[in-house]
């Protein structure tokens, strides 16, 4: 008589699946590794990409509100705005707050026929519309 017990077909598949090889998890690894390494210079360029329209925006804001306070107090060409002369910290101002470049650059208002400047000019120039 055969001695042998009955297998238990399901124990059998539990014990040999107890987890990931590391084959497996390396290839996981090294496929996650190639979708960064393709997507990661897209994110960066987008990311620089959408600080550059920021600060253009905030120059046409700038520009907008200097035009409305040459007007409003008959200023000529050469008049330059000071910050006081267009933030209001209450809100009444030409603009609610002085708005903060995003790539770190400073604003230079300048004269109402000269367009307001960024110091941002690398590595996308925000001066650049």
């Amino acid at each position: 008589m055969n001695s042998m017990r009955p297998v238990n077909h399901a124990a059998r598949i539990a014990r040999g699946s107890r987890g990931f090889t590391l084959v497996e998890i390396m290839i996981v690894v090294a496929i996650l590794g190639i979708i960064i390494a393709i997507a990661a210079p897209t994110w960066m360029k987008q990311r620089l990409l959408s600080q550059q329209r920021v600060c253009q925006e905030n120059l046409t804001k700038i520009d907008g509100a200097k035009e409305q306070w040459a007007l409003e107090y008959k200023q000529d060409v050469d008049a330059v705005p000071q910050w006081t002369d267009l933030v209001s910290a209450d809100g009444t101002g030409y603009l609610n707050k002085q708005p903060v470049c995003p790539g770190g650059g400073e604003y230079t208002i300048n004269s109402i026929s000269i367009a307001a400047e960024c110091s941002v000019v690398s590595p996308l120039d925000h001066n650049q519309q």
